[in-house]
């Protein structure tokens, strides 16, 4: 039988994973040609998950908790699971039940049907205004940086084959962003449509200081369009002083009496101040990044593993 991975990164969930759980359990049930396995992962949540995921690992083999030492995000502690999954397909889902187990059929029919990465798509997404906008921006994002085809939908949900992950775990960089990886390692990604639930427990674990990291991994990991765009802004900046410096000087012959415009001139000043420093924060960002890379800065630190691939994780990072 093929062997199907869950792989769950888990935040302030202690409430709702044992239901995600049971879910997943029941789904298999009707699906009698795979055999299954759920890896689920920790991201030193300050509840007591990882006590509800020993308990669950305890009782049933199929599971596997993965503790990890502090909070690295969502995308590296599904690094941190991948590195654990056996399965033929692997299957990323949320830990708080809004991204339906029960249909995750959908996605392996799609998977058996030829294509290597299936991301599952919502009529109506159940999230806050506050999480929809991100998610429109971040769809934004791949498009122009990483050229995402524009009728693909990405998001949390998502199945992919073996080759795919261990494609993905190439990767050791400090900033892992999955969506890059996977747009770089596959051109036959599909959608498949699933609805989408309301949350029954708890707020999501983003803040908008963790989408601006997250959309920064995007841009400064996998693509340099950030720095040409700002040398065309660089570019066109000096072009317009150019064209304004030629203005001022014919508006001076014209009229002797013309007033310079100092308040202009203090504009424009600032303005290219400004661009420069946006240019050269970008370039510091870069730089930082692959000086943290270089150091060797691991994308996460396991602190314990329970279930029965314990015995042989712990020194994963």
């Amino acid at each position: 039988m093929k062997l199907i991975s869950y792989c769950i990164p888990c935040y302030r969930s202690a409430h709702t994973i044992t239901g995600v759980v049971d879910e997943i359990r029941a789904t298999m049930e009707r699906m009698p040609g795979y055999d299954y396995e759920i890896v689920r992962v920790n991201d030193a949540s300050p509840d007591d998950t990882f006590d509800v995921i020993r308990g669950l690992a305890e009782s049933d083999e199929h599971i596997t908790g993965i503790n990890l030492a502090k909070n690295f995000g969502q995308h590296a502690a599904l690094m941190a699971g991948y590195e654990v999954t056996r399965g033929d397909i692997v299957i990323s889902l949320d830990d708080d039940g809004q991204t339906p187990a029960d249909q995750a059929g959908r996605l392996i029919e799609a998977i058996e049907a030829g294509s290597d990465v299936v991301y599952a798509r919502y009529d109506h997404k159940m999230h806050s205004g506050f999480r929809n906008l991100g998610s429109r921006l971040n769809d934004f994002m791949t498009r122009v940086m990483l050229g995402k085809p524009k009728d693909l939908y990405l998001s949390s949900y998502y199945a992919a084959r073996r080759f795919v992950i261990d494609e993905m775990l190439k990767y050791k960089n400090s900033y892992p962003y999955v969506m890059g990886l996977v747009l770089r390692s596959t051109n036959r990604i599909v959608n498949v449509d699933v609805d989408h639930r309301e949350r029954t427990s708890g707020t999501s674990g983003y803040t908008f200081s963790k989408l601006i990291s997250l959309w920064m991994n995007g841009f400064t990991a996998f693509s340099v369009k950030p720095l040409r765009i700002s040398t065309m802004v660089g570019l066109f900046s000096a072009f317009m002083g150019v064209i304004y410096m030629i203005y001022t000087i014919i508006r001076k012959i014209q009229d002797s009496g013309a007033p310079m415009g100092f308040p202009t001139l203090i504009c424009v000043v600032l303005f290219i101040g400004g661009m420069l420093m946006v240019m050269l924060g970008l370039v510091g960002e870069y730089v930082g990044r692959t000086y943290m890379s270089v150091n060797e800065t691991p994308q996460y630190v396991i602190r314990e593993v329970v279930g029965h691939e314990a015995g042989g994780a712990h020194d994963q990072t």
